[in-house]
């Protein structure tokens, strides 16, 4: 296997957005609505496929199509290509707050598995599938789920985690961590669920009724701020059906509304 060799930026803070230099006839895939500018040499095409197997064939396209239906993904992948003459650079932003990890996956294995929705882009060449997880826990109670996205390639990949990123690197160790938290880890490493402590801790300690476990060898990115924890907090705060903020219905609720000049 062979990717193409591009170069990136990463531009930004906690909104980044990664800019990848093309060389002439160079091309890299992306996630469908992933991409934010592009210069004028570089032209773009929705395809089924990744585009890492030569004479793929229609059928071989169905299925990897297929897979990324199982993700939640859109059935197409994007190719933006260098068609011009000299450099030229195409950007790609990521849904919501956080930060891209430049991955060079020569570096780590060659593998990556990564939730459902962390993939954002990568260098031409690199398989884009789908990992299931080998443990029936993991599947009913990970945050991960049955089904994870698996990179596999030689090229730089980039993928994307909500707030602060924490990278790990387990020579044996065991890592206990919340199931939303994990972002991607390489094939060294299992990945289990086990209960989050005793009864009490589990129902009132505010962590959840399980934990992920990570243990072996390899690297282990996690992330602050998962998606799902955020949406979280934006409904809790948000206007129920009536119109009115959740917990108006106490009486801080109604002094609140008092002070905003509601007297409904």
């Amino acid at each position: 296997m062979k990717c193409h060799e591009v170069d990136y930026e990463i531009i930004g803070g906690d909104m980044q957005i990664v800019e990848v230099e093309l060389d002439p006839g160079e091309t890299v895939v992306a996630e469908a609505g992933a991409m934010n500018y592009m210069h004028e040499g570089i032209t773009f095409e929705a395809k089924m496929g990744d585009g890492s197997t030569a004479n793929e064939g229609i059928l071989g396209k169905l299925l990897s199509a297929g897979k990324r239906v199982l993700t939640g993904e859109s059935i197409f992948i994007t190719h933006f290509t260098n068609s011009g003459s000299g450099k030229q650079r195409v950007a790609f932003a990521a849904p919501y707050p956080g930060q891209i990890i430049a991955i060079d996956m020569a570096q780590i294995g060659g593998t990556l598995l990564c939730q459902k929705d962390a993939f954002l882009c990568a260098a031409k060449g690199t398989r884009i599938s789908i990992a299931f997880t080998k443990r029936l826990g993991a599947g009913f109670f990970g945050g991960e789920g049955f089904i994870l996205q698996k990179l596999t390639g030689d090229g730089m990949a980039f993928v994307h985690a909500g707030g602060t990123v924490k990278e790990f690197h387990l020579e044996g160790q065991t890592l206990r961590v919340d199931t939303g938290c994990i972002v991607g880890f390489t094939e060294g490493i299992d990945y289990a669920i086990e209960r989050a402590g005793n009864l009490k801790s589990m129902f009132f300690g505010g962590e959840g009724l399980f934990l992920a476990t990570l243990r072996g060898h390899g690297t282990v990115f996690l992330q602050s701020l998962p998606f799902s924890r955020m949406c979280d907090r934006i409904l809790a705060h948000a206007p129920s059906a009536g119109g009115k903020r959740r917990g108006e219905g106490s009486v801080l609720g109604a002094l609140g509304g008092l002070l905003d000049g509601d007297r409904a």
